[in-house]
């Protein structure tokens, strides 16, 4: 067998005698060969073994990582999203960017360290979360990343739909072909796997990059540095309070998929330098994109264009904004609009491989073929809602990243308490798919809710503000993402005192001391 077969085939994920599940993988010989002749990826939600790794580690390694990040978030979505800071926040520039700045790095933090997990376990990141979640309760954190992931693409399309029709000559194309193009090009690529996504990561942040930096040059003159917040100073702290839980909270639910693009590094990968270059790509990419859109939004009160634009839609705002460079910018501004498809990638691929993991018959069906339901979907939605984007951004990107900030605490509660730091019982890798021996997940799960509650007190959405939310100036403030957290840390410990066997290797132990072990069925 010639050395580029012998790759695709390990790439491919084809069944191996240590894998532990071999009837989650298409049997038909039909997709088997049409896998081997497209180089298609067909491995889903199985291990990645030590022996598959397929990267070498060199510097090339660890950029790659960081230019991963930076192309998928140097984007218009994020542009966009700086965009309500002034418009919807009544923020200033400087008060914006110091919480825009703010909130990314945190959330970016939180998806650096879930990502080191990749190399080091060889499961893709809701795999990973069995261990924290158990068996069961993992399958409804699988069910609110799926939301995340394709609400997200969404947005992105609906962005995108917007700078095409802007763009085209007297608005002739309309914003659901806009949104049908970068669907189907992101389909494309997400179809053949992992490798194409990677090279396709590798340098899609270049014209973006080039374009942005054209922006800042032709708008900064019209950024208005110098108009305070508006609202006594209760209110602009709550306001404050809410637009750096909106940055995090569009940071922090890459964390659901970030361990699942690093699953071929191999487990000596060193974890530092994987969460530093990934942090510094986050962080670096977030403030380029949020910051322009902050500035070009402290335009539309002087700027009679801009307000025009906006009254049309964010993106229209973008386009106007290169209106000046004439032909030169409208096709700056289909770079930007082309630029959303890295950012729609990851969303598409990880759907995929989540959807498997919602039951064992799912499994059997090809991450490519979830992958074409998740467009299918996303695309549906939003033709739908392409005329709300700035409520879908208020509401949806804040509740999402609720339950991801109650998970995260999770994952670090039982790496420092249970697992790791403290002399705990380590990590069995090659147990990702066998039920009995993973966490119960009672003492996950009591959190796990309690964390939510604690959000809903303290949330500040159109449609409901939380008690403690309500105490913050006139508006409230969207405190839930930093209280929760407190609230998952002392419900996590009152499960565990209450449950006492609510973990399954507290379980274990007492089964084996009365013979039982053996015994116990899991269900199907």
């Amino acid at each position: 067998m010639d050395p580029d077969t012998e790759k695709a085939i390990s790439f491919s994920g084809q069944p191996t005698a240590t894998d532990p599940l071999p009837s989650a993988r298409p049997t038909t010989s039909f997709l088997e060969n049409l896998a081997l002749l497209t180089r298609l990826e067909t491995r889903g939600i199985e291990r990645v073994l030590p022996s598959e790794s397929t990267v070498t580690l060199t510097w090339r390694s660890y950029l790659q990582a960081f230019v991963l990040w930076v192309s998928i978030n140097l984007a218009a979505v994020n542009i966009t999203l700086g965009m309500l800071a002034p418009t919807v926040f009544g923020l200033g520039f400087t008060d914006a960017a110091w919480c825009a700045v703010s909130g990314s790095v945190i959330g970016s933090a939180a998806v650096a360290y879930i990502a080191t997990w990749g190399p080091k376990s060889g499961c893709r990141t809701m795999i990973f979360a069995r261990y924290t979640m158990g068996w069961w309760p993992g399958k409804l954190v699988v069910l609110l990343n799926l939301i995340v992931l394709l609400g997200y693409a969404l947005i992105d399309c609906v962005v995108a739909g917007q700078i095409l029709s802007a763009v085209s000559p007297n608005g002739s194309m309309s914003v659901i072909v806009g949104i049908i193009i970068v669907a189907v090009i992101t389909w494309m690529v997400t179809t053949f796997g992992i490798r194409v996504f990677h090279y396709y990561e590798r340098y899609a942040f270049l014209p973006q990059l080039i374009v942005i930096c054209i922006l800042y040059g032709i708008s900064a003159k019209n950024f208005d540095l110098t108009t305070p917040s508006l609202g006594d100073p209760a209110t602009v702290a709550g306001n404050r309070l809410s637009f750096l839980s909106i940055c995090l909270s569009a940071a922090i639910t890459y964390a659901g998929v970030a361990a699942d693009y690093f699953v071929y590094y191999p487990p000596s990968t060193p974890r530092f330098q994987l969460f530093a270059m990934s942090l510094l790509g986050l962080s670096t990419s977030f403030a380029l994109a949020l910051i322009s859109g902050i500035g070009l939004a402290t335009g539309i009160p002087s700027l009679p264009a801009y307000a025009t634009a906006y009254s049309t839609s964010q993106g229209a705002l973008l386009v106007t904004a290169f209106a000046p460079l004439g032909a030169f910018g409208r096709f700056c501004a289909v770079v930007i609009a082309l630029g959303l498809i890295a950012n729609l990638i990851p969303p598409t691929y990880s759907s995929g491989v989540d959807f498997q993991l919602l039951a064992r018959r799912a499994a059997r069906i090809p991450r490519w073929g979830w992958n074409t339901v998740g467009v299918v979907i996303y695309m549906v939605c939003a033709l739908a809602g392409r005329d709300s984007l700035a409520e879908i951004f208020t509401n949806f990107l804040a509740l999402m990243g609720y339950w991801v900030a109650v998970w995260i605490a999770l994952t670090l509660e039982e790496e420092v308490l249970f697992r790791g730091w403290w002399g705990g019982r380590g990590w069995e890798w090659a147990d990702w798919d066998r039920r009995e021996k993973l966490p119960m997940g009672l003492a996950a799960l009591t959190a796990f809710l309690i964390g939510w509650a604690g959000a809903v007190l303290c949330m500040d959405q159109v449609w409901y503000v939380g008690p403690i939310a309500r105490l913050v100036g006139d508006y409230g403030a969207d405190a839930d993402g930093k209280l929760c957290r407190v609230f998952v840390g002392c419900g996590r410990v009152s499960a565990i005192e209450m449950a006492g066997i609510a973990e399954v290797w507290e379980v274990n132990i007492l089964l084996e001391e009365i013979g039982l072990h053996e015994d116990i069925s899991y269900g199907a």
